[in-house]
């Protein structure tokens, strides 16, 4: 089975998509260590709004 460049694409762009959120997760760690307490706990929450919020985003713009 052969993937052409629109499937690439795809794959690509959903890729670097979670392998933001990933960063973004990193990035809370490290600045919050592994007690996050009230703050780093809302920064979490939030990263997984703004995950949901891009997924769909890129969901729409991949949809054919």
């Amino acid at each position: 089975m052969e993937i052409d460049a629109e499937m690439r694409r795809k794959i690509a762009v959903s890729i670097v998509s979670v392998g933001a959120f990933f960063a973004v997760f990193i990035g809370i760690g490290m600045q919050f260590g592994p007690d996050l307490g009230d703050t780093g706990g809302l920064a979490l929450v939030a990263a997984i709004t703004l995950f949901v919020i891009v997924m769909a985003a890129v969901g729409v713009y991949l949809g054919d």
